[in-house]
């Protein structure tokens, strides 16, 4: 890396502290904090729905696959996430944002003690952050990965930079801090990866490569499904993302509940499946064609490092390390607002009593104490790690965890279809979705990536829907939390200016 590319690296750092310094004005409460009052415009919440969902394992592990595999990675990543977005937008996003104008909601999590109960809530609270610090571990790990590749910074020093910075914005700033860098995470990956984009095709002659290349690649790179990533995964892939990206992954329901009203929240979602459908080709295309520029890695991890070393100029390669660099500090401090969200709202208030009357400012700093907490653990275990185990594995093995016991009750609990299942149903699908992965995983010692990740998922839904059909647990208090969220409120709060 050269000087100038240092420079921008550092610049982008002081620009992310000084969105939090800017967004620390607008946080007078929890409700500011978690979840801006409902004044994002829908086309940022839109943006940041979209941009929340990268890290920078993408360009470690997710790199690889698109190495080794090709298209196929699109098919089972983007393509099941825009789609699953899309089908979101007209099931769960006004949903969500109708929780929060109707009922006051602050976590996604904070509904179910009224859905279910309050010990169904507090379960779905503690399996689900816990899991979260290890997932957020190791993108703090995988950023530090390309820092060392591009710079020979050691991994210890990029974790502690990175996490230090993340720190400073997300704990003044909370979520508004946190829609902000993912806008400019927006612009920072549209400059870098359009320069990438147009780096590659000038390398291999043109636009035509668009086309041809894929004559030059190794056997099925241009297939849709290769290898282990079969049409079955697919499937299950995408009933997957379809929970995951509109909710099970708590920190994008949020982008729903900012929304200034229901139907804002649609449009958000709308936009976010839009950008996923088109915006991976154009990141990943260069990737496919990774085998033609840098063939034979021995570690198909550094691939995006290596064909950034070769295509771009001195500048640009500090621009899309930065965008490394704010892909993982916007999803970090994405997960760290709702994980403070959950503690502030959901779990604190049951395991201590002075919590719950807690004044306004007092419960803000609280808030800001947890979100500090977290990202500080999540530090500590990756750097303990020692820049072990980052890959792909991390990633799936935890959304096959969380999302179907956890998912299932939280955003099944939202739709009239299922008002039958109560707490019992909530309770045995969780219990026994978690205790079929450890089945499928640890003790069985599947392989089968579409076992692992379809399995605890469908157990889950199977229970759920069964339990609630044998043992309905129909309230009439449930029927009016469910049945109003099938509308706005009359009066909507205006979305406010950036300017």
């Amino acid at each position: 890396m050269t000087a100038l590319d240092w420079a921008i690296l550092g610049g982008y750092f002081l620009v992310m502290v000084g969105i939090g310094l800017w967004a620390k004005s607008r946080v007078h409460n929890v409700a500011d904090f978690f979840t801006a009052r409902g004044r994002i415009p829908w086309w940022l919440a839109g943006i940041s729905h979209h941009m929340s969902g990268y890290s920078a394992v993408m360009f470690v592990a997710f790199a690889a696959v698109a190495y080794n595999y090709g298209l196929a990675m699109y098919i089972w990543w983007a393509l099941t996430i825009g789609i699953g977005v899309g089908i979101g937008a007209f099931v769960f996003a006004a949903r969500w944002n109708r929780l929060r104008s109707k009922h006051g909601v602050a976590s996604p999590l904070e509904y179910l003690a009224r859905r279910y109960n309050i010990p169904t809530q507090q379960a779905l609270a503690y399996s689900g952050a816990l899991l979260k610090v290890v997932d957020i571990a190791a993108k703090w790990v995988a950023i530090s990965i390309l820092l060392r590749g591009f710079a020979g910074v050691p991994i210890i020093w990029g974790i502690l930079i990175t996490g230090v910075v993340t720190l400073a914005y997300i704990t003044l700033g909370g979520l508004w801090a946190d829609v902000l860098t993912d806008f400019g995470q927006f612009v920072i990956q549209g400059f870098a990866g359009v320069a990438m984009f147009i780096a590659f095709l000038a390398h291999l002659g043109g636009v035509s490569a668009l086309w041809t290349m894929w004559d030059d690649l190794p056997a099925g790179r241009g297939d849709p499904f290769s290898g282990p990533y079969t049409t079955t995964f697919f499937l299950a892939l995408l009933f997957i993302k379809t929970f995951e990206y509109n909710g099970g992954m708590w920190n994008l329901a949020q982008r729903y509940m900012a929304a200034p009203s229901g139907s804002a929240a649609k449009r958000s979602a709308l936009l976010s499946s839009g950008l996923w459908l088109v915006w991976p080709l154009i990141l990943f295309l260069p990737m496919f064609a990774a085998p033609l520029i840098v063939p034979g890695l021995a570690n198909a991890e550094q691939a995006y490092v290596e064909l950034a070393k070769i295509l771009l100029p001195p500048g640009v390669i500090g621009l899309v390390l930065a965008g490394f660099f704010s892909h993982t500090m916007a999803m970090v401090s994405s997960d760290a607002n709702v994980i403070s969200s959950v503690v502030t709202r959901d779990i604190a208030p049951v395991l201590v009593r002075a919590v719950r009357n807690l004044s306004e400012r007092a419960e803000l700093t609280f808030a800001r104490v947890t979100t500090f907490t977290f990202v500080v653990i999540s530090m500590v275990i990756a750097i303990s790690t020692e820049g072990q185990g980052v890959v792909l594995k991390i990633v799936v093995d935890l959304v096959a965890a969380t999302m179907g016991p956890i998912s299932i009750p939280l955003m099944l609990g939202l739709l009239p279809w299922f008002r039958r299942s109560g707490p019992t149903a909530a309770i045995v699908s969780w219990a026994a979705g978690l205790s079929v992965w450890v089945l499928v995983k640890w003790v069985l010692e599947e392989t089968s990536q579409t076992m692992v990740v379809g399995v605890p998922l469908v157990t889950s839904l199977v229970l759920y829907v069964a339990i609630g059909l044998l043992k309905p647990e129909r309230t009439a208090e449930r029927d009016t939390l469910i049945d109003s969220l099938e509308s706005d409120p009359v009066a909507e709060p205006k979305p406010v200016t950036l300017s």
